[in-house]
């Protein structure tokens, strides 16, 4: 059974920084896609970034380009957001998610979920 753990959110001011975590587990391939996805209130969920076991790929979408990176540490099963140049509209769960039966990072492949951990920009 996969299972994933985010961490590292929390208050940081605006144009500051934080690094989410994802600690994964539990996967039976070497085939397969974990990414990023924020719900703010009132907004509808938001894939914001995702990668690729399969050749390492990654995808960031147009909101966050050029601020948030997406990297993993194999030897430790961990994918990792960074966000840089945060602004208040960042605001919201972000949540890792993973498609354990292949690479591909479209959305509806993605079955499990973390718990979410809550990232707040202030102005």
């Amino acid at each position: 059974e996969v299972q994933l753990v985010e961490s590292g959110g929390g208050l940081v001011q605006a144009g500051g920084s934080l690094r989410l975590s994802c600690a994964a587990s539990g996967f039976t391939s070497d085939d397969y896609a974990i990414g990023w996805f924020r719900l703010a209130p009132g907004k509808e969920r938001e894939g914001v970034s995702c990668i690729s076991s399969t050749d390492s790929s990654t995808y960031i979408a147009d909101s966050v380009k050029g601020r948030f990176t997406i990297s993993s540490d194999n030897a430790k099963n961990t994918v990792y957001l960074q966000m840089n140049s945060l602004k208040p509209e960042d605001t919201a769960v972000y949540y890792c998610a993973a498609n354990p039966r292949g690479g591909s990072c479209q959305r509806r492949y993605f079955e499990v979920w973390g718990q979410g951990t809550l990232v707040t920009v202030s102005a």
